[in-house]
């Protein structure tokens, strides 16, 4: 915690000083034209790997980039209550879905449940997933570990994009032609980002 607190003066004493009449205009309201999701993991930083700042990015973070089908959680769903007010009231004009390399979430779910006895939250949230873990296991059950993993993450990332379509506002957005969906895959281990290209079918290197 001590690093943290540290953090904070610096960020007060330097950053913030130096961009003072930024964050002043900034604390009026924001703007945000994309909505980021992403996993809550440690190691991808949004800001940081699309050299973005404060006030660009709306930010959803939550274990394995999962976005829940409309009315799958009716009660306390967190995720979708971010996804309305990104387009409903912000205006987003694009939503990314990121999912990433070496992910503890999609592990869990490739995993036997019985490792997730006593974090029954955890176990119910990868659950809404189970269908990519089907998916990828009849298609490359024979293939590596390390392979499988891949796939699933590739394929979870395009089933939470099919699952965000099930929000109403969100087809009306698209069929108006005033929001479009990404998908994104990030390596930690090369830096390298890939988006997917749906008439190739396949995950694209940005460059």
């Amino acid at each position: 915690m001590e690093r943290l607190y540290k953090g904070v003066l610096k960020f007060q004493e330097s950053y913030f000083k130096k961009e003072k009449d930024f964050f002043k205009r900034l604390s009026k309201g924001q703007d945000p034209d994309v909505l980021f999701m992403t996993c809550s993991d440690s190691r991808v930083d949004p800001q940081l790997v699309t050299q973005t700042g404060p006030g660009d990015l709306f930010i959803l973070r939550n274990i394995g980039n999962i976005i829940p089908p409309f009315n799958a959680l009716k009660d306390k769903n967190s995720t979708a209550a971010a996804i309305e007010y990104a387009v409903m009231v912000l205006k987003v004009s694009d939503i990314i879905v990121c999912g990433h390399s070496n992910c503890g979430a999609i592990r869990a779910l490739l995993g036997d449940e019985k490792e997730l006895e006593g974090m029954p939250h955890l176990r119910d949230w990868l659950r809404i997933a189970h269908p990519v873990k089907e998916h990828v296991v009849s298609v490359f059950g024979n293939e590596s570990t390390e392979v499988i993993q891949c796939y699933t993450e590739k394929e979870n990332v395009l089933e939470q994009i099919e699952n965000i379509e099930t929000y109403p506002f969100v087809e009306k957005a698209i069929l108006e032609g005033r929001l479009f969906l990404h998908g994104w895959y990030f390596d930690i281990g090369t830096g390298r980002m890939s988006a997917y290209v749906p008439s190739e079918n396949r995950f694209e290197e940005i460059k």
